[in-house]
């Protein structure tokens, strides 16, 4: 599977789609919401609702046949790193695809690497996400090099706790966020699903967790100015169940750069060594 890409799938962004996905999350900033003042901008997370359906193309790619419907089910989106070359705004025609440019076999089972790229009509590249998934338990046939390596992450130097905010998640926020990012896997949605895949309830989407704080530190330390934003990841650990109480907890600042955390409401690191880079004017 190594070095294989999926075919583009382009979407026209429309204001409805980018307002929906900031509402959402409970953001409701001008800049995302405004329609009379500008052209919308897309919420900086925006991204994981074109690359979804990509993602879900790529198990049509000549190798994913080998793995059975029960390690399918074991895959888990472990890692996360955002590279924002410009905002996406309403009335972009967006294509994105996907490349495997690594799989190997760690202690867990089978990591794989993914790059999702993202142009716009020129074919200017807007996004590129590198996407870690891990199969849990699942063993790698064959060898390959990495065709590329993900890039380093930054270097943000833990201060602590410098700053905190909780947010609460409701009952309903998996099943919004599901309609408005227009990403469907039924383990957020459908308790008999997720029961049977082991979780002990419905969870959170990892890519809403970080959204959510990803607006909580846009607001406090960029601004409220989203389209400085130009990279932004972390690792997921940890389930968020609902409804429960979040905390974003802001544990470095360098120029240009902040390193963050969020916590479940039993004290759980739900995403660890989380980052955001902006532009500082």
């Amino acid at each position: 599977m190594v070095g294989q890409s999926t075919a583009g799938i382009t979407h026209e962004v429309d204001a409805r789609w980018t307002m929906a996905y900031a509402a959402g999350l409970g953001d409701f900033n001008d800049q995302y919401m405004d329609t009379a003042a500008h052209a919308v901008l897309a919420h900086p997370l925006f991204p994981v609702c074109l690359e979804w359906p990509v993602l879900l193309s790529a198990r049509d790619m000549p190798g994913f046949e080998t793995s059975t419907r029960e390690e399918a089910a074991r895959g888990v989106h472990a890692s996360h790193d955002l590279h924002i070359h410009r905002p996406i705004q309403a009335g972009d025609t967006l294509t994105t695809r996907s490349t495997v440019i690594g799989l190997e076999r760690i202690k867990p089972g089978a990591a794989q690497t993914t790059r999702l790229d993202t142009v716009d009509a020129s074919g200017d590249l807007v996004c590129q996400t590198y996407q870690l998934g891990i199969s849990r338990g699942v063993e790698v046939t064959g060898s390959a090099a990495p065709i590329e390596q993900a890039p380093a992450w930054p270097e943000i130097p833990d201060q602590g706790e410098l700053d905190g905010w909780d947010i609460k998640v409701s009952a309903g926020a998996a099943h919004v966020y599901t309609e408005c990012a227009s990403i469907f896997n039924p383990i957020h949605t459908d308790r008999a699903v997720a029961l049977a895949a082991g979780l002990p309830d419905i969870i959170l989407h990892g890519t809403a967790t970080l959204a959510l704080a990803v607006s909580k530190l846009v607001d406090k330390c960029v601004d409220g100015q989203p389209g400085r934003v130009r990279r932004l990841g972390g690792r997921f650990s940890a389930m968020v169940l609902m409804p429960s109480t979040i905390r974003i907890q802001l544990t470095g600042q360098i120029r240009g750069a902040l390193g963050f955390a969020v916590l479940t409401e039993d004290g759980q690191v739900a995403i660890s060594r989380g980052f955001l880079c902006f532009d500082k004017h």
